[in-house]
């Protein structure tokens, strides 16, 4: 029989979560933000965690925050407890049979490719139950939040993760045919100056990055920023503007004839789309009918 756990010295489990991404964060603020809760919320973590050990475990500097030597000496210690939660967590909701399949990707990679292919999944598959989850804010892989991501990755994740690649990260313009018609008969990369271009606020330097390569001289000028391509997309389907798109987000639209490219230009750029899971959940059921769905959805994809 196992020893008995001296439950008295366990410091106040939840201010570890505070002080963890606290200190990963090097920010209180950060840390609010990351767990969605408030500033002052994280603080009185903090402060709950150093009145239990009676140690201070951060100081300031200037606008910084510093952990003290003792708390550099109790983070390794944390981050290892709560992986061990997580980890034995994770095998529990594995041992499940009802739970959903949980999928990670971003509000415009959902809205306009994965949420129209799921239906059909679901269909081929009535025993998985799939839950979707749009991240907004934060672009890496959540494996707290999901079992298997479509992400964008600059460079090839690490040994710890499996990645299945889907499509290249190409950056090429689209507008409505009407807009196109203003441009004349045979525009070139030089005269989509004269067109409103939108900018998504994460990718602020793409127009910059597809002008260079066009040899075009550009100077940022005024122009439409919006946080998502999802919502840019729906100005320029408006024929208000153009935009750069990167992925198989507006195939459809291209097909039907509702956007055009206006001219052929394109740059490849570093990185790409794929699917993202740890390597022993590759072999799960589940995920590997959901990644086989996916690779095949993207076959027509050039």
């Amino acid at each position: 029989m196992p020893n008995k756990i001296d439950l008295r010295k366990l410091p106040p489990l939840n201010a570890l979560k505070g002080f963890e991404a606290t200190t990963r964060r090097k920010s209180v603020r950060e840390a609010a933000e990351e767990l969605c809760v408030t500033h002052p919320a994280i603080s009185h973590q903090i402060q709950l965690l150093e009145a239990d050990i009676g140690v201070p475990l951060f100081s300031r500097e200037g606008r910084k925050i510093i952990s003290s030597a003792e708390g550099q000496l109790l983070y390794p210690y944390v981050r290892k407890a709560l992986e061990l939660l997580i980890e034995g967590a994770e095998t529990v909701r594995r041992a499940r049979v009802d739970q959903p399949l949980r999928v990670q990707t971003y509000v415009t990679a959902s809205v306009r490719w994965l949420a129209r292919r799921i239906p059909s999944f679901t269909q081929q598959h009535p025993e998985i139950n799939l839950l979707l989850n749009t991240c907004s804010f934060e672009w890496d892989f959540d494996e707290s939040l999901a079992d298997v991501g479509l992400v964008y990755a600059e460079s090839l994740p690490g040994p710890e993760f499996h990645w299945t690649p889907l499509f290249d990260y190409r950056l090429f313009p689209v507008c409505t045919p009407a807009l196109r018609a203003t441009l004349g008969s045979n525009p070139t990369p030089k005269d989509l100056l004269s067109l409103p271009l939108v900018s998504i606020y994460t990718e602020a330097r793409n127009w910059d990055i597809w002008f260079e390569s066009a040899q075009v001289h550009y100077i940022a000028q005024p122009r439409i920023v919006v946080d998502t391509l999802a919502v840019a997309l729906e100005i320029v389907l408006e024929g208000r503007a153009a935009v750069l798109v990167n992925g198989p987000f507006v195939e459809e639209d291209l097909r039907l004839g509702r956007l055009v490219q206006p001219v052929s230009h394109s740059v490849q750029c570093p990185g790409g789309w794929g699917l993202i899971c740890r390597p022993e959940k590759r072999d799960n059921w589940r995920v590997s009918a959901f990644i086989d769905y996916v690779v095949k959805a993207c076959s027509g994809y050039t």
